[in-house]
């Protein structure tokens, strides 16, 4: 039987653009950067903050929810712009099929982007920052490469 898929907190489109705004002004959230992709529909630019990491000298950004908005619109553009503050760099985003890859993204999540790991517990995905846990939701998110 497959589980229900989690849905986004009401909260969520409401402290989406706070953290936005916060991180235009250059102010630091922690890990949390802009990613702005074409939107699939409408080409209009879709902004959402994320928290990327580093393994391996390559950088990921990981999507809890894999159908939502963002990770869609990436699929489909395959680029973007990530920003902190007022410094900005195009990206090429490749989602990461790689069950191995995936897995190693999802165990170093906790350690290395801890302040994301209370969206995860929220959506119920995990119970706390423990990376086996993290590791066994892999084939449950979408991990995008960006380079």
């Amino acid at each position: 039987m497959t589980e229900p898929m989690p849905t986004l907190p009401s909260w969520l489109p409401f402290a989406n653009r706070v953290v936005r705004a916060l991180t235009w002004l250059g102010l630091p959230l922690g890990t949390i950067h802009v990613l702005t992709v074409p939107g699939r529909r409408s080409g209009e630019p879709r902004s959402t903050p994320v928290s990327p990491l580093t393994l391996g000298g390559r950088r990921y950004v990981v999507a809890a929810l894999p159908h939502c908005d963002w990770a869609r619109n990436v699929r489909a553009a395959g680029r973007g712009e990530f920003a902190r503050g007022r410094r900005r760099s195009a990206v090429t985003l490749t989602e990461v099929g790689d069950p191995a890859v995936r897995r190693a993204v999802l165990r170093a999540f906790p350690e290395k982007v801890p302040n994301g790991v209370p969206f995860f517990v929220r959506l119920g995905l995990v119970e706390r920052a423990d990376p086996d846990q993290f590791e066994a939701v892999a084939d449950r998110v979408a991990v995008f490469r960006m380079d």
